[in-house]
């Protein structure tokens, strides 16, 4: 969300929100005396559950509750020691954490990269309390992979090396995340309609679920370009770590998947962009419309054929009509355009929702994969059925009908 750069109040402190919690892992079991005297007996009962029993034990079977995971690990992925000696410190590990179901059906793990302001318990749980993402594709029979961006959550900010921070003042989450329905200034935020709670201070200040979600909300790093530059390098650590991947980015976290496949591109086996920074260039009029994205998808260098050394030598021109009155005109490079050689191949989805303020503009960011040679599917939320979704999507009363969608999608796509 490179238009937060403007929003963001600098501050000194990095707070950290994490959740922890036990999940039991058990089969069923006879209660002891029955057992016996079913066993003495040889009833069909007694021999049926004796079947069962060991059939589990031998499957290796479990009840899982608690976010539907067997097994939990965590670790850190990337990073160097920077500094004086004696005073050394690593810079740029990022904070990984993998879930596995208790049995695993699909074929690639997912990595889920979150946004600007969040850390991974967006797919953990919701404000109001309902199962996340995580979940769910544990149900499904992924493997997930969660992360902190290095220098937030988990990952540590180190003073002195690390760059300056910024946060989301709380009327900035409820204009852009919560209550755009009233508070939004474009054309589709009046038709938001699906975040939690209800009442009159519903996505407010003071409503209990709104309390809950900005208390989650930390500090990222004021410079897109250094928090690019430090995930790429500790994502490319990840990838080389676990192997071929689904990347999942959303909104400021957006430029990692093509970074990330652009630099891994055997790994990379699917982008899943939802509702990326954006668009290309310069920001939305109701953003600032501040210069951004230099490199097309990024802040920072990508690959392009023919290849540049600067982002200025990629020759830009703005559309002058848009594709509807309630979308904006795009920057597109003009012909013949420069492609984007190793994103090639990598099937990449483009999911907006219908009210967020992405809605005006990321057809821009599908525009600019298209014309640099990057087949990408530009799916919106609203012509599948699923209606009045905001930005912070994963979060919504319906997430997990989109989760249900975005699952149908790689099932179809992914190879």
């Amino acid at each position: 969300m490179p238009f937060l750069s403007r929003l963001f109040l600098s501050r000194a402190d990095h707070r950290v929100i994490d959740a922890e919690a036990d999940f039991p892992i058990g089969y069923p079991a006879l209660a002891g005396d029955r057992y016996t005297r079913y066993m003495h007996k040889r009833t069909s009962l007694g021999r049926m559950l004796l079947s069962l029993s060991l059939l589990l034990l031998l499957c290796g079977c479990t009840a899982v509750k608690n976010g539907g995971y067997a097994e939990r690990s965590v670790f850190y992925a990337g990073g160097n020691y920077v500094g004086e000696v004696g005073k050394q410190v690593i810079q740029g590990a990022m904070y990984v954490e993998h879930l596995k179901p208790s049995r695993i059906s699909q074929r690639y793990p997912l990595v889920l990269f979150h946004g600007a302001a969040q850390t991974s318990t967006n797919w953990i749980t919701t404000p109001d309390g309902r199962p996340g993402w995580a979940s769910y594709f544990l149900e499904q029979g992924y493997e997930v992979y969660l992360v902190d961006q290095p220098a937030r959550g988990r990952s540590a900010w180190h003073p002195g090396f690390d760059g300056n921070v910024k946060n989301v003042p709380a009327q900035a989450a409820e204009v852009f995340f919560s209550a755009s329905s009233e508070l939004g200034k474009w054309p589709q935020a009046k038709l938001h309609t699906r975040w939690p709670g209800e009442g009159p201070r519903r996505g407010r200040k003071g409503d209990p679920i709104f309390d809950q979600f900005y208390s989650s909300q930390v500090e990222s790093l004021a410079s897109e370009a250094e928090t690019q530059t430090r995930v790429k390098a500790a994502g490319v650590a990840l990838l080389d770590r676990i192997g071929p991947s689904i990347v999942m980015v959303h909104s400021q976290a957006g430029a990692f998947g093509f970074l990330l496949a652009d630099a891994r591109p055997q790994l990379v086996k699917a982008v899943l962009a939802l509702e990326p920074s954006g668009p290309p260039i310069e920001a939305s009029p109701v953003l600032g419309g501040i210069k951004q994205l230099a490199w097309g998808v990024s802040d920072i260098a990508i690959a392009y054929s023919p290849a540049i050394k600067e982002p200025t030598e990629l020759r830009v021109e703005k559309e002058t009509n848009t594709d509807r009155p309630d979308l904006v005109a795009c920057w597109r490079q003009t012909e013949p355009a420069r492609q984007l050689v190793n994103l090639r191949g990598i099937p990449t989805l483009v999911l907006v929702t219908e009210s967020s303020y992405h809605a005006q503009y990321d057809h821009c960011t599908s525009k600019w994969l298209s014309q640099a040679g990057v087949k990408n599917d530009l799916v919106r939320l609203e012509d599948v059925g699923i209606k009045g979704n905001g930005h912070m999507l994963m979060l919504e009363t319906n997430n997990l009908e989109i989760a249900r969608w975005v699952d149908g999608w790689v099932r179809r796509v992914v190879r």
